[in-house]
């Protein structure tokens, strides 16, 4: 195996677990009293502090300077509302489930690939993507009056699904002149801008493990996005993707752990229906992006 894709999937494996870590701690901090606005507030600045820390001991501020500045600012109003949306999902579900719908994002991103941006789907992914869905009906039982977990946290978790392909989408045109430090660094410090008023209007007294808690929601989702990000710098993202699917056993294990939690039986089956669904997508868009570069190689 190349040198760098061993680094590339160790950090991806990182950014899994950090993030798990992450989600543990908002259901934890939200249990223990605190409130949407102070999580995303705590979780933004967090990484607002990492990234440039680590740009500034790096490249140096300057170079986060941009000409695109309007596009940033799209991007971290999506970006902000998806993570809203994500946020009420891992507060209203268990920690497996709510992992679960978040493995969504693949399938959101080929509908609105070749709905707004024309890209080729054949009838293979969209058969997946009938998978994806139909994994999601499994996992959330909507049409079963014994339902064990609310109907509000499955929407809550689609449309922060929906949204973070949109993320994906721009991020692609972002990232045709723009640096992934440049792009995380604007999306944390824009980010803080209207989370800074919001917690302001929602700040209040919390015992010192909630403070700790905070903490660690900005700590640890900071340092998962500069691990995520090294990652699509040193591999492909049809090799890197698949490991976040390691993030399921990380929510049973901190579900079982810290609240007692077990995956449900429609989650054991809807989950690998869905995980399925996600990586084949993923291994047909890399076969498709390894056969445009080979017939572009043989026009030249």
């Amino acid at each position: 195996m190349n040198d760098r894709l061993l680094p590339a999937i160790g950090l991806r494996l990182l950014s899994v677990a950090l993030f798990a870590v992450m989600n543990a701690a908002i259901k934890l901090a939200q249990a223990r009293g605190a409130v949407l606005a102070e999580l995303l507030f705590f979780r933004q600045a967090g990484a607002a502090v990492l990234v440039t820390g680590v740009i500034a001991a790096g490249p140096g501020l300057r170079s986060v300077r941009t000409a695109r500045f309007g596009a940033h600012v799209g991007r971290a109003v999506v970006g902000l509302t998806s993570m809203a949306f994500l946020f009420s999902m891992l507060i209203l579900l268990p920690l497996p489930e709510a992992t679960t719908l978040s493995f969504t994002v693949p399938i959101f991103a080929t509908v609105l690939g070749a709905v707004f941006l024309g890209e080729p789907t054949g009838w293979r992914r969209w058969a997946a993507v009938a998978a994806g869905f139909a994994g999601v009906v499994i996992v959330a039982q909507p049409f079963s009056g014994a339902t064990h977990f609310p109907l509000a946290g499955t929407l809550c978790g689609l449309v922060s699904g929906v949204l973070t392909a949109v993320v994906m989408i721009l991020l692609r045109q972002i990232g045709r002149t723009e640096a992934a430090g440049t792009t995380v660094f604007w999306f944390s410090t824009l980010s803080c801008v209207p989370l800074g008023i919001a917690y302001a209007l929602a700040v209040r007294a919390h015992p010192p493990t909630v403070w700790a808690l905070l903490a660690l929601i900005g700590l640890a989702g900071g340092a998962a996005q500069l691990a995520m990000t090294g990652s699509l710098r040193r591999g492909a993202v049809s090799l890197v993707v698949p490991m976040d699917y390691a993030a399921l056993l990380w929510a049973t294990a901190f579900g079982w752990w810290l609240f007692g939690v077990w995956p449900s039986p429609s989650t054991w089956v809807g989950a690998p229906v869905i995980i399925g669904a996600g990586l084949y997508i993923v291994w047909r868009e890399h076969l498709r992006r390894h056969e445009t570069t080979r017939l572009a190689t043989a026009d030249e």
